[in-house]
């Protein structure tokens, strides 16, 4: 099974992906990060992008890496990934379901003003352009598309331990 955590920068996804960890049994965290990482590494490099989700191998390989490392491990995989792109969403989501893998899709939520003072004050990533340039693009995606493809929890005024309960428990009902 698959627990995806998706929402934008200053939701709460990788504090609430280690905790829902200890919650669930046989469980490990994959950061697809990683895979977008790799990738940034070939050389000579793949074409120019400001988002390494645009390059087709990424969503690809994510699929086949969380499959293998499924089919190596068993258990649950949590994956803490932002993706408001509805077609790369789906060529994910579908690739998953390809393999019959469980996939339970979580968007973790808070209004614009929680998430710009969230990510203004995160002292492990720091302030960052970046983050803060994507919450427009999350308001858009979470309007159009991204709500209804998945069971939304409002991070606003719960803490990690609080959200984290709530994904287990909506997965442990499954």
């Amino acid at each position: 099974m698959i627990v995806w955590l998706n929402g934008t920068h200053g939701a709460g996804k990788t504090t609430t992906a280690a905790l829902v960890q200890q919650l669930i049994p046989d469980s490990r965290i994959f950061d697809a990060e990683s895979v977008g990482e790799t990738l940034m590494g070939v050389h000579p490099g793949l074409p120019e992008t400001d988002n390494f989700q645009n390059w087709p191998p990424w969503r690809q390989l994510v699929v086949e890496t969380a499959r293998r490392i499924l089919q190596y491990t068993g258990g649950t995989l949590i994956m803490p990934m932002t993706v408001l792109v509805e077609a790369y969403w789906r060529e994910i989501s579908e690739g998953i379901a390809a393999h019959n893998i469980r996939l339970h899709h979580f968007v973790l939520h808070a209004d614009q003003d929680t998430l710009r003072r969230r990510i203004m004050a995160d002292e492990v990533m720091e302030p960052s352009n970046f983050r803060l340039n994507h919450l427009a693009m999350y308001d858009e995606a979470s309007n159009a598309w991204l709500h209804n493809a998945a069971e939304v929890i409002d991070t606003t005024q719960l803490t990690p331990s609080q959200v984290a309960s709530l994904v287990a428990k909506s997965v442990e009902r499954s």
